[in-house]
């Protein structure tokens, strides 16, 4: 007896704004510019990419274009994605890593931290 095996679509399970903020944060986390703007085409189509381009302004074509695998998507066009979908980034200090030597300035810092934050109603009162 064999069985089929469908193709994992992690969009199906992205339903709220917290599993979206998380799925993002964990794409953040790879530092990998291409899987965060895939990342962020999976969570439009997770909501709804005529939705998104609708709310945000940008035309579907251009969304579906930038938010692919192979993407480079503007900083203006993520950041009105987010806006859309609930979720601000925000930015944390980088710490230095332990184990540089005295004296000498070094490039190696430890593991950053992606945040992603879901909006609240207050915050969006704010930013109007």
């Amino acid at each position: 007896m064999s069985k089929t095996l469908s193709k994992f679509d992690a969009a199906a399970t992205l339903r709220d704004s917290e599993a979206i903020a998380e799925y993002m944060a964990a794409a953040l986390e790879t530092q990998d510019p291409s899987y965060v703007s895939h990342a962020l085409g999976v969570v439009a189509r997770a909501k709804g990419m005529s939705e998104i381009a609708r709310a945000s302004g940008l035309s579907r074509e251009h969304l579906y274009r930038s938010f692919s695998e192979n993407g480079n998507p503007t900083l203006k066009s993520i950041l009105a994605v987010m806006d859309v979908l609930g979720v601000q980034l925000s930015a944390t200090a980088v710490q230095e890593a332990s184990s540089k030597p005295a004296g000498r300035p070094t490039k190696r810092r430890s593991a950053k931290k992606a945040t992603v934050k879901k909006k609240t109603s207050t915050s969006k009162k704010r930013a109007a």
